[in-house]
């Protein structure tokens, strides 16, 4: 992870991407968005990239693979494995099953609702990029 690096969106919806666009651009955050909207774009990129991630930000609803089963292949690949990229959910479903999947068989980070109200949204995306701005790191 660096601080620095770019922060890999995976959200299928243009108008949450706008939306979280105005939301970084209000926080003033710096760093490089990737904007990708399903599990091949994602898994394709984090396999080729060589740039040090921030931190993954998923949707769990997306078209093929879920986020659910995108951060199981990840957790399945020593390669992405090892490069300890922090991965939050942040996403509009927010069922029980999905939560606790999550957390016991995954290795998440973080699950956080969507908000409809752009300040709730915008305090919930600071709190998730300040609190990994000051987090110790293996990669960092």
């Amino acid at each position: 992870m660096s601080k620095s690096g770019p922060i890999l969106l995976l959200e299928d919806d243009h108008d949450d991407r706008d939306f979280m666009e105005k939301i970084f651009k209000e926080l003033e955050i710096e760093n490089e968005r990737v904007y990708l909207k399903n599990a091949a774009e994602a898994l394709e990129y984090l396999n080729k990239t060589s740039k040090s991630l921030f931190v993954i930000l998923c949707d769990v609803n997306l078209p093929g693979l879920n986020g659910l089963e995108i951060k199981r292949e990840i957790d399945n690949n020593p390669y992405l494995r090892l490069k300890s990229i922090p991965f939050v959910f942040y996403s509009t479903s927010i069922r029980e099953e999905q939560v606790v999947e999550a957390y016991t068989e995954l290795t998440v980070q973080g699950f956080f609702k969507k908000e409809n109200d752009f300040t709730e949204a915008k305090n919930a995306i600071a709190a998730i990029c300040a609190y990994w701005k000051l987090c110790r790191h293996p990669n960092a």
